[in-house]
């Protein structure tokens, strides 16, 4: 079992246009509605592919009543958090070459009580579970403790812990040294404050995390793939991606596969990449299901070479207004 928690989830709509041209009315070619959030995206990805997963989410509002039912439909089991604040609405608006625009809400303010409650929910839940995964941005005004409370809490429930998030309360989380971190190039050089170019670039800012607290860290890289590093090991994955549809959740699918596997370090890298790589030729925040996935086309590459360059800015783009 592995137990996801999204502190701030969402209903995410995704909007298909033939162009996105500022100030003009667009007419869509096509919708769609999905329960929405880093650590609900994981969930769903671990569903969808058999895996047995429970999302912890905060529910209040009507849009978070529309939550829930958009949760029940993808057969993702839930334990909810009751809180008074609405479950925030986010907007992706995707393009047929690839460019996707997000507009995200800032989500409710959590009382301290609620928040509480949060942590206690989600440790309870994470009683003999395999991994407690804490994925996305926290509540406005909440404390980065609470990243390092659900991870302890979660390692003294018996459970590993992976978290997924940035800046500052990332940088909390390194202090609770969880046992895995997924940052993305972008999230890994801020953290870092490196330039990172080249494999080698990243391989050393992973390090500098593992100095700082981290068990271990999986790093997606866009179109270059995903590294992982822990202190004995370092292996690099690639699919190439020829026709890509959307970025949005295609870093919570990389990390879904990469728990399906997780104590197998080299198969679980080749299925986080066969993951994120089937996302991203999915449109909107659909996520993938088996027949999507090619794990046998991944290259794989331990102790990988140091010099190669990075692509550059992920493809397709996201951009945000």
């Amino acid at each position: 079992m592995i137990v996801t928690v999204t502190p701030n989830p969402s209903v995410d709509r995704a909007l298909v246009v033939d162009r996105l041209v500022r100030g003009e009315v667009l007419r869509t070619s096509g919708h769609q509605r999905d329960p929405g959030g880093k650590g609900i995206n994981v969930s769903r990805a671990l569903h969808a592919n058999g895996h047995p997963t429970t999302a912890v989410v905060p529910v209040g509002g009507s849009e978070g009543e529309l939550l829930l039912r958009l949760l029940d439909a993808s057969g993702v089991p839930a334990v909810t958090v009751p809180i008074l604040g609405s479950v925030r609405s986010n907007i992706t608006i995707a393009e047929p070459d690839g460019t996707v625009t997000k507009l995200n809400e800032p989500g409710p303010e959590l009382s301290a009580a609620e928040l509480r409650s949060l942590v206690d929910r989600s440790i309870a839940t994470a009683a003999g579970a395999a991994w407690l995964v804490v994925s996305g941005s926290l509540p406005p005004g909440a404390p980065t403790s609470l990243l390092t409370e659900l991870i302890q809490g979660g390692r003294a429930a018996g459970a590993r812990t992976a978290i997924d998030t940035s800046g500052a309360p990332l940088t909390a989380a390194l202090t609770a040294a969880p046992d895995l971190i997924k940052p993305n190039a972008e999230e890994l050089a801020e953290s870092t404050g490196r330039t990172l170019a080249s494999i080698g670039d990243v391989i050393d800012a992973a390090h500098e995390l593992l100095d700082r607290g981290a068990r271990a860290v999986l790093a997606s890289l866009g179109p270059d793939g995903a590294l992982y590093v822990d202190r004995s090991f370092e292996a690099h994955a690639e699919l190439a991606v020829t026709h890509p549809r959307s970025t949005v959740g295609a870093g919570d699918a990389t990390l879904a596969g990469f728990l399906t596997a997780s104590d197998r370090p080299l198969e679980a890298l080749r299925a986080a990449v066969a993951f994120g790589a089937a996302a991203v030729q999915l449109p909107g925040s659909q996520l993938p299901g088996p027949t999507d996935l090619q794990p046998d086309a991944v290259v794989l590459q331990e102790q990988p070479e140091r010099a190669r360059q990075l692509a550059g800015v992920p493809r397709p783009a996201v951009s945000r207004l």
